[in-house]
């Protein structure tokens, strides 16, 4: 709400009585009633011209301390505003406007302004500190300022600057690793040789080329030829895992479509597949992020750098209207990978029917659901799947440890 009247209650009292005065002074003839109400008037005008000797076409920019924000956790807002100001301007209050998003207090001392005529534009920083309540993209501002004139007469309050957009990602869950050596599950890390039976020292011997993989120096060839040498019958394959998020919004609510940050347990969902997906890619695996239909939700990850770009992805993810979970079994028919990690809502156990055929295609099949129903979580442990219910406030590392590393039954 816009406050028109510039003046506080000592400063329309003070008005007031300067009418009255004024009223007083002609009635009982008493001129220093005069000079006392124009003082008034003047106190009172010039208190409101100091505080009006501020720009209004003041500018604003924020800064986080992290990249991102992250739900969950603390960020720091520098907020450097440019002011001008004709006449000093003693000090006020000050606040930030937050969104739903963003928690924390944005307020505080507004410090004092000297007169400007001589110098530029100041600059002022003012700090404080955020925690991410809700995914999504959400915008910070306008900063607000109110100051009084040292008698306490008027009082301004000034919006200056625009917003600011902020991205809050997903919260990421640090993982325990999966087995005890990198894609030691997945069974594709290690080098095999094409010649069985030999040893690697009667392995032909290249030169190195750019791109070959360091792993495939031949030591002994190297020290011999002087040069750096390969193995060239040495194959090498990376793991690969799977990670599926079902975004069907007949397995969530409603409010999963509607916006980031709304259905606690797609939240849930959102962040146990991001932290299986990083703690996949520091196993060494290339990790596939994909919907049920087999789209893709984010680039491949083959190492740490590129969480960031997964996350950034997930800000804003929402469910969709269809279903297509009946569909992921095709996906991977005729093959055999690594891990699949599959993450669902509402899981039926005809659900886990259809789902059974693709336990047998993957050497780590894991399973979460939301929302079991019905014993699907015992008929897909029947199956072949690693089973597990994800709650809002589950501890996501003590599930991924128990699921990880037990044998196939359902963990609560």
């Amino acid at each position: 709400m816009r406050h028109i009247w510039p003046l506080t209650i000592r400063g329309t009292g003070a008005v007031v009585l300067g009418i009255v005065c004024f009223i007083l002074a002609g009635e009982l003839a008493l001129p220093v009633l005069t000079y006392f109400s124009l003082l008034l008037f003047v106190v009172v005008g010039v208190s409101v011209a100091s505080l009006y000797s501020m720009k209004r076409g003041a500018s604003v920019t924020r800064a986080l301390s992290t990249d991102v924000a992250t739900v969950g956790r603390e960020s720091t807002v520098t907020a450097s505003a440019g002011l001008r100001s004709a006449l000093p301007v003693p000090p006020g209050l000050w606040s930030d406007g937050l969104p739903k998003g963003l928690a924390g207090e944005a307020h505080g001392t507004f410090p004092a302004l000297s007169s400007g005529l001589r110098g530029g534009e100041r600059s002022i920083e003012l700090t404080y500190r955020v925690t991410g309540v809700s995914r999504g993209v959400h915008a910070i501002g306008p900063l607000t300022i109110t100051s009084s004139d040292p008698f306490g007469f008027a009082r301004r309050r000034l919006v200056i600057g625009g917003r600011t957009p902020v991205t809050i990602v997903p919260s990421i869950a640090e993982l325990p690793p999966l087995a005890s050596a990198a894609g030691e599950v997945g069974g594709s890390l290690h080098s095999s040789t094409t010649q069985l039976g030999q040893g690697a020292d009667n392995l032909i011997a290249r030169p190195y080329a750019p791109g070959d993989s360091m792993r495939r120096i031949h030591w002994r060839a190297t020290a011999h030829r002087d040069q750096l040498m390969v193995r060239q019958e040495e194959q090498e394959s990376t793991p690969e895992a799977t990670v599926v998020l079902d975004r069907g919004v007949l397995r969530w609510s409603n409010d999963a479509l509607r916006a980031p940050g709304a259905d606690p347990s797609f939240e849930a969902a959102v962040s146990a597949c991001v932290s299986v997906a990083a703690r996949l890619a520091k196993e060494g695996y290339t990790v596939e992020v994909i919907d049920s239909d087999g789209t893709a939700l984010a680039d491949p990850l083959d190492g740490d750098g590129e969480v960031g770009n997964l996350l950034a992805r997930f800000a804003t993810l929402t469910a969709r209207r269809d279903d297509h979970l009946a569909r992921l079994t095709a996906l991977f028919a005729g093959v055999t990978t690594g891990p699949v990690i599959l993450i669902v809502g509402r899981l039926d156990p005809q659900d886990a029917e259809v789902l059974a055929p693709l336990a047998h295609h993957s050497s780590l099949p894991i399973l979460l659901s939301a929302a079991p129903r019905g014993g699907a979580l015992e008929r897909a442990t029947e199956a072949g799947w690693r089973c597990a219910q994800l709650g809002v406030d589950e501890d996501l590392a003590g599930v991924w440890s128990r699921v990880g590393r037990g044998s196939n039954r359902v963990f609560a």
